[in-house]
């Protein structure tokens, strides 16, 4: 178990399984290789040594910050195309059915009575793993995209779950609603993430535990500009902070990526991490954030929207030959080495 220790005031656990026997390299928070460590808490740094981030992230990042598609707007139309090839063509190479297994096992859906909210449940690739655990009447799967949840419908295991089109910003869900909150590859295209994981916070209920499921942020410098581009990858200590900043206790951040990596994650990963934490008290986020940073409601420049469309598209190409280069590397090196 390739482990390490996060600074802050509550217990916080990072945990990750090493396929193959293999750490994961060029993957810490600074670009550097992340060491074998055993699992830890921060409930004693005063005798441990800590790593802290180098900057500070509590500020809502703006939404004309360059990436192309971590706005709604783009992020309806290029999902409005995506949808037709989603779970043939995206799936295989970044979220397979072990990934999504073993990522929601923090999740702890032990109880098929339980109320759970899939936010971003686009197609319902992960809420299929949900209702392995969960009585599917119990589900509800939100996603802003029509044209995703259409494919949804079209899943029979589904069929008794509450699909809905809504924005995992502003959650049209009651507070201390759920028992389960699980978002999976959506928050890179939340404008604001912190907004996001404080509304989490407020729809599930007290002892309740929120799971998300995200990207992580690359360290080979090609992988970076491309990920700059495109969407939010966020950096291992964000989701941690984004986490305690809106009230959550006991925060783990489980490592998770595709067999033929090998552990490797220098080009960063579409579903990387599955970060999870629990509701320690009845009601709203204690957190106060200002206005949310884009307002869907106004028209948008066309000709910067496409401009920013397209640039956007062209960068996720890049990320849709990166499991395929990746792949064939596997077969190639020797079983035993890095790659």
């Amino acid at each position: 178990m390739a482990s390490a220790m996060l600074s802050g005031a509550d217990r916080t656990l990072f945990r990750g399984r090493t396929p193959n026997g293999l750490g994961f390299l060029g993957s810490d928070f600074h670009g550097k290789n992340f060491p074998k460590m055993n699992l830890v808490s921060t409930t004693r740094i005063s005798k441990s040594r800590a790593i802290v981030p180098r900057c500070s992230i509590s500020a809502s990042r703006p939404a004309s910050q360059p990436r192309f598609i971590q706005h709604k707007k783009e992020a309806f139309w290029f999902y409005r195309f995506l949808s037709i090839v989603y779970d043939h063509v995206i799936n295989p190479g970044h979220w397979t059915e072990d990934m999504r297994d073993d990522a929601l096992e923090p999740a702890d859906l032990s109880d098929r009575n339980m109320i759970v909210v899939d936010v971003g449940g686009g197609t319902g690739f992960t809420t299929l793993g949900i209702v392995k655990h969960v009585d599917a009447k119990n589900v509800t799967i939100l996603d802003q995209s029509p044209h995703q949840l259409a494919k949804a419908k079209q899943k029979d295991p589904l069929k008794d779950c509450k699909i809905i089109e809504g924005d995992a910003e502003d959650l049209p869900f009651p507070t201390d609603y759920a028992d389960r909150y699980v978002s999976a590859g959506s928050i890179e295209y939340w404008p604001d993430p912190q907004r996001g994981i404080k509304e989490a916070y407020r729809v599930i209920k007290l002892g309740g535990k929120a799971c998300l499921i995200g990207p992580v942020y690359p360290t080979f410098w090609l992988s970076r500009f491309f990920a700059d581009v495109w969407m939010l990858f966020p950096k291992e200590e964000e989701y941690i902070e984004w986490f305690q900043k809106a009230g959550f206790k006991d925060v783990q951040i489980k490592r998770i990526g595709p067999k033929w990596y090998r552990g490797v994650r220098r080009h960063g990963l579409i579903m990387g991490c599955s970060v999870t934490g629990v509701k320690p008290a009845s009601g709203d986020s204690p957190l106060q954030l200002g206005p949310k940073a884009e307002d869907v409601s106004k028209p948008a420049n066309r000709l910067v929207f496409v401009y920013r469309f397209i640039l956007g598209a062209l960068a996720a190409t890049y990320y849709v030959l990166v499991p395929v280069y990746m792949w064939i590397k596997d077969q190639i090196v020797p079983k035993g080495q890095p790659i």
